[in-house]
């Protein structure tokens, strides 16, 4: 049962979120709801982490996929790179994984949703594991060296929709005895192969960039000084080509590729009742894919947020031009679940994406995401983040 004044104690930690404001600003971040799936959901959920991971490991696959890694990818790193971000639906209860992400949102948000619900002591261990995780990025980064100053990092940070979680991050560090802030890239001078906020040495950056190689003049110091061993950034870019590029999703769906590397039947196993089949969209097979379009999620190779992402049911003739024209993957479609949710007193069917948050293949906390319409949208009234408990 979802406790307001819980939530508002939650939110607030020291006077940083009012649940008010946000209730202004951000209507639909938040769901009221909590969503039970059943124990074989998530246990299959966090086989089929453990089994990319395994595929992940494997040399052949890495050279395959830094094949068409773009050049900021870079090379091997011993950070691991913190949140990343598997992203479900559940069709007859198993699981499909529709992407991954390298740097997902919403990790100290749902902790405090876990707050609301009455799972305080479950919240904070887990926010206890993601300053763990952030030393550990350290500390295979640097040894012993203390872990002094942390900045987490996006583009104009204020304007983002999830600049609130931001603010919550920077005082959790702060909790734990590392000096930490919000800063955009424009922010920082780089002091030889040191990068400086206000004077003040940064050690790690909490990358909430989406400029994933950090390609873009706007990131240019911040991309010297990560070159020259300067600062630890995480996640960077080696994980992202590695894990998020939505091609890579080509090789964990196809079992001729599968067979190729030498991946284990077990595992195989699991990687195509989990994977849907994606595939690349080339402009010769345009009719093939014109006909068989209600069977196919079309999305940009580089995207993320569901930009420029449509269903082929839903595309316009001039829209699948466009798509043909390159650089698009075509996922075969998985329907999420669908979850009666009380709003106002009413009940209303929403869609759920699940997302498991993982570390080093260790999946920290699921949370859902509840919506209605073609994708998530954060725009459903009485939908958003929703925490998730085992059935």
């Amino acid at each position: 049962m979802f406790d307001r004044k819980a939530f508002k104690a939650a939110l607030a930690d020291g006077a940083a979120l009012d649940i008010d404001s946000l209730a202004v600003s951000h209507p639909a971040l938040f769901s009221q709801a909590a969503i039970a799936l059943p124990q074989a959901s998530l246990q299959a959920m966090a086989d089929l982490v453990a089994a990319i991971e395994s595929v992940v490991a494997l040399p052949d696959y890495r050279r395959r996929v830094l094949a068409w890694a773009p050049p900021g990818a870079g090379g091997e790193l011993p950070a691991r790179s913190v949140f990343f971000g598997y992203d479900f639906h559940l069709v007859d209860g198993q699981p499909r994984l529709i992407e991954i992400n390298t740097n997902a949102g919403g990790g100290m948000l749902n902790t405090r949703l876990l707050m609301a619900h009455g799972a305080s002591v479950a919240a904070e261990r887990i926010e206890q594991e993601f300053v763990a995780m952030f030393r550990e990025e350290w500390r295979l980064s640097r040894g012993d060296a203390p872990l002094t100053r942390i900045a987490i990092v996006d583009e104009k940070p204020a304007q983002q929709y999830l600049a609130p979680e931001f603010e919550l991050f920077r005082r959790l560090f702060e909790r734990h005895g590392i000096a930490a802030v919000v800063a955009d890239p424009a922010d920082f001078t780089r002091v030889g192969s040191q990068l400086l906020h206000q004077g003040e040495v940064v050690d790690l950056i909490y990358n909430r960039l989406t400029d994933f190689s950090l390609d873009t003049l706007a990131n240019a110091e911040l991309r010297t000084v990560f070159a020259a061993g300067g600062v630890v950034v995480t996640p960077h870019p080696f994980a992202h080509a590695l894990y998020a590029d939505k091609r890579n999703l080509m090789l964990l769906s196809d079992p001729a590729v599968l067979d190729e590397l030498g991946v284990s039947a077990a595992t195989r196993a699991i990687l195509l009742a989990g994977v849907p089949r994606t595939v690349a969209v080339r402009a010769e097979e345009g009719e093939r894919f014109w006909a068989e379009r209600k069977r196919w999620f079309f999305k940009p190779a580089a995207g993320f947020g569901s930009r420029a992402a449509y269903r082929g049911d839903k595309l316009t003739k001039r829209v699948f031009e466009e798509i043909l024209q390159g650089g698009y993957i075509a996922q075969e479609i998985a329907p999420p679940s669908e979850h009666p949710v009380l709003v106002e007193d009413e009940s209303q069917v929403m869609k759920a994406d699940i997302r498991a948050y993982v570390y080093q293949g260790r999946v920290q906390l699921f949370a859902a995401r509840l919506y209605q319409g073609q994708m998530t949208n954060f725009r459903t009234p009485g939908g958003g983040f929703a925490p998730v408990f085992p059935a």
